[in-house]
């Protein structure tokens, strides 16, 4: 078999689901991991043959270990692994207790690397590409993020550690970090003062859409960035380049 598969974890809604149809739009095959079992096969439902569902928790390493062994004799191949996977919890550092940090841990962090490890030696074999989804809060501190910004700067050390460990094997591993994007959760969540502040903060004055992080991962797991390995694009439209004063200084010119 030689046409290109992906695997994307996370993949029932949000920017996996985005990530998934456009890679289905480029001729791959997708592997769409969740474990949210009912909306995992009402979306893939809709994708036609080429996307393929499976149900799987990646905290889970009994059936991460299953997945790989799953889609590996379902495709033949395995060429880029998106790691999307993840939840969110928003809490003072002392509402937050041991259970809720290893819940987010577990996912964001545990998940990424049991998946890694189990598609790894599929990878070497097409020379493929991994991709972790990170934040903007696992590069810039901000309060009632202690675990999630935790646990998304751990995955940015990781993809350095991937890129390092598997260049030899000419398997690249880049991380993306999104910022503020319209998600149905961020509609339901942020007040339109939370919204404002956010695009006061942010140059291009709106948050990303699902559809423009997508196209970010699916150019680093292209031939196009086949020189780009150990990398974090922050898609975030300018928000953590700038620093205090922005609004103040937007105004004033």
């Amino acid at each position: 078999m030689t046409e290109k598969t992906a695997i994307v974890t996370g993949a029932a809604r949000g920017i996996g689901l985005a990530t998934t149809r456009l890679f289905l739009a480029e001729g791959r095959r997708v592997a769409m991991i969740d474990r949210d079992t009912e909306a995992l096969m009402s979306a893939a439902a809709e994708l036609g043959p080429n996307a393929l569902a499976v149900d799987c928790d990646v905290s889970d390493p009994a059936q991460v270990a299953a997945m790989a062994v799953g889609v590996a004799a379902a495709f033949g191949r395995i060429d880029a692994l998106v790691n999307n996977a993840g939840v969110a919890d928003f809490r003072p550092m002392g509402e937050t207790d041991f259970e809720i940090w290893r819940r987010v841990m577990e996912t964001n962090l545990d998940g990424v690397f049991l998946t890694s490890q189990a598609v790894i030696p599929h990878l070497k074999k097409t020379r493929g590409a991994i991709v972790n989804i990170a934040s903007i809060s696992g590069l810039r501190a901000s309060t009632l993020r202690v675990a999630y910004g935790t646990s998304k700067a751990a995955v940015i050390h990781l993809t350095r550690q991937q890129a390092a460990e598997l260049g030899e094997w000419g398997v690249r591993a880049n991380c993306v970090a999104p910022g503020p994007v319209d998600t149905k959760l961020a509609l339901a969540v942020h007040t339109p003062a939370i919204r404002a502040a956010y695009h006061d903060a942010i140059p291009l004055n709106r948050y990303g859409s699902e559809t423009e992080i997508a196209e970010v991962i699916a150019f680093l797991c292209s031939d196009r960035a086949s020189y780009v390995t150990g990398q974090t694009i922050a898609s975030d439209g300018g928000f953590d380049a700038t620093g205090v004063g922005l609004p103040a200084l937007r105004t004033g010119g």
